[in-house]
């Protein structure tokens, strides 16, 4: 189905990790093509899919998107979609020296909703150096130099006091910058 319109992609929290939640590449683009969206790609196995789409509603595309998983697989996964103008302004604004830095250094957590100054207000930023974050446009940048697998600071800001009542999922920057050049206009 071709399909006109913007270009979104959709990142899917929390599957094909350590067997649970398993949702194969290819039944996720026949979801996607059942909502009715064109042009759909996935991107890794890690629950990143691009897709064209007439609507203008990301939120509520996501919300579609959970539904229709949760119909076909018989689980929930939250799910967040971001227009290629969104990801682009996360690349463009990245307050961390991307030239200099490996992608597993530096990660983007996207969050549905812009999280408050409330949510970091316990966390002892210094406690965690050299690791750091910057918050943006619905968006938590973390440098990890040693990856996010080791990270205390990923751990801290994936606490409930951080994400309660939101969707989160995080990717690494490499990701981040594939997904902006797919979803570009």
């Amino acid at each position: 189905m071709t399909t006109t319109g913007k270009t979104y992609a959709a990142l899917l929290r929390g599957i094909n990790v350590g067997g649970h939640k398993k949702v194969p590449m290819a039944e996720l683009r026949t979801v996607l093509e059942g909502l009715g969206h064109g042009d759909v790609r996935t991107y890794l196995q890690s629950g990143n899919a691009v897709f064209d789409s007439a609507r203008q509603d990301p939120a509520g595309l996501a919300r579609e998107l959970e539904a229709a998983i949760e119909a076909h697989f018989g689980f929930r996964v939250p799910s967040l979609v971001l227009d290629g103008a969104h990801l682009a302004a996360v690349v463009a604004a990245c307050p961390f020296p991307v030239a200099e830095l490996e992608g597993k250094q530096l990660h983007a957590t996207f969050f549905s909703a812009q999280p408050g100054p409330e949510r970091f207000a316990a966390l002892d930023a210094a406690a965690y150096l050299p690791e750091e974050y910057r918050v943006g446009d619905r968006v938590v940048y973390l440098y990890a130099p040693d990856g996010l697998g080791r990270s205390r600071l990923g751990e801290a800001l994936a606490r409930p006091a951080v994400v309660k009542g939101l969707d989160v999922t995080t990717r690494n920057w490499n990701t981040v910058v594939k997904l902006a050049g797919l979803t570009r206009d």
